[in-house]
């Protein structure tokens, strides 16, 4: 029987964050890094994501940091060339590069929509896509699209069409990248996370009135903290979760149960 700790470590992996610069991808990035792990961080902003290589390759993690647009596919195929040139493997890849807009949906513009869905959508497609080829030619690897809440329910009081129509394909994608790749070795799943601080939530979080309003919604009577999704986050990166295939696991602090 395996013990705990070989369950749930990642020692010699390779591990890839998109949307590594800020918020939510430099907590993964330093919690992938704790459980053992080599890293590619990627974002478009090199100067924040060579600050985080170098704070983590303070404490003994071998770190490259790729500047990327997820959506360029041609920066995507750079990406994983540049992780095969230094680490020669990819075992893991947390798609978490994203943006919304917040307006009403009759006044959001085409412009807007479809810049949220290249990159929410498309650009998870196609990191899952190239990192999936290699995972599969591995014979092993996981695959974690950070999706949301609001790919699971409606936002309605926050009106981003865009934002959760793109989350609510990434979840049904993510079911089927997993029903296609779990037999020969690719697992991919996701996480949801609620109300997290993070640039995104950046002006919610600094308004009163928004954080009566998030507290009085949620269950738990509070936003998360990013450490609070370390748990999710190292349980499907490792083999702990070896049978878990095509899942989405909300952490929200209850949001979705009621």
């Amino acid at each position: 029987m395996r013990s705990v700790e070989e369950l749930f470590g990642l020692e010699g992996k390779v591990a890839v964050v998109t949307g590594a610069s800020s918020g939510l991808g430099v907590g993964f990035a330093r919690a992938l890094a704790g459980a053992g792990a080599h890293l590619v961080l990627a974002a478009r902003r090199t100067d924040r994501l060579k600050s985080l290589a170098a704070e983590l390759g303070e404490h003994g993690t071998d770190v490259l940091p790729v500047p990327c647009d997820v959506t360029d596919r041609v920066q995507v195929d750079a990406l994983r060339d540049a992780c095969l040139e230094r680490f020669g493997r990819a075992d893991v890849l947390v798609n978490n590069a994203g943006v919304t807009v917040t307006a009403p949906a009759e006044q959001e513009t085409d412009d807007e929509f479809l810049r949220v869905m290249d990159v929410n959508l498309n650009g998870t497609f196609f990191c899952a896509q190239r990192f999936g080829r290699v995972m599969l030619e591995a014979g092993s690897g996981s695959i974690i699209n950070i999706a949301s809440i609001f790919g699971i329910v409606g936002s309605g009081s926050i009106p981003q069409a865009s934002y959760v129509a793109s989350k609510g394909a990434v979840v049904n994608l993510t079911r089927e990248l997993g029903a296609q790749w779990s037999r020969r070795g690719v697992r991919v799943n996701a996480i949801a996370p609620a109300f997290f601080p993070s640039e995104m939530t950046g002006d919610m979080f600094e308004d009163e009135r928004s954080m009566k309003w998030l507290k009085r919604k949620t269950p738990a009577g509070r936003p998360g903290e990013v450490s609070e999704l370390d748990g999710a986050l190292i349980f499907l990166a490792s083999d702990a979760s070896s049978y878990v295939v095509g899942q989405t696991i909300a952490v929200d602090g209850g949001w979705t149960a009621i």
